[in-house]
């Protein structure tokens, strides 16, 4: 069982908690530290080769390379009920969390369509290792990547009771 599956409601009050924390702290920018405002982007090592691994998300993921051998995810182009938003947090030592992989992170990565997403995965003979799971938030599943990373894939909605299923 994951954290998001486990306490999803811990996952949203952090969002929301930050998020009334930032308010707060941009009413009194002039007598507060300077602070993260976003993640500017998410860049981790590959295993074997980067060229292939980056193909891999672009083919399954829809992750658009650009010449610089990265994606840029545009804001802008986000059509998410919740408009947009990034949750961070840090995982206890013991957590389960991230298995099967043996990494010590893991990307949510929010989509657009997450059936539609699951048939192309699917089709692909890539593994849903779990989901998709229905909650206040949104549509989670979850997969690995060639080289053992766990993704997180999230299909974002407003908070809403009627979203569980």
């Amino acid at each position: 069982m994951t954290i998001s599956s486990k306490y999803p409601a811990l996952i949203i009050f952090a969002a929301f908690f930050s998020t009334n924390m930032l308010e707060s702290a941009v009413a009194n920018e002039d007598t507060e530290m300077a602070k993260v405002t976003g993640i500017g982007g998410v860049f981790f090592l590959s295993r074997g080769n980067s060229k292939e691994l980056a193909a891999w998300y672009e083919k399954h993921l829809g992750m658009t390379l650009e010449s610089f051998g990265g994606a840029v995810l545009q804001w802008e182009n986000d059509t998410a009920e919740d408009k947009g938003l990034t949750v961070w947090g840090v995982a206890d030592e013991d957590s389960t969390w991230f298995k099967p992989s043996e990494s010590v992170f893991m990307i949510n990565y929010r989509v657009d369509n997450m059936e539609k997403m699951i048939q192309q995965l699917t089709a692909a003979n890539i593994e849903i290792q779990q989901g998709p799971e229905y909650h206040e938030n949104g549509v989670f599943a979850w997969i690995m990547d060639p080289e053992g990373n766990k993704i997180e894939l999230w299909e974002p909605k407003v908070w809403d009771d009627k979203n569980k299923r």
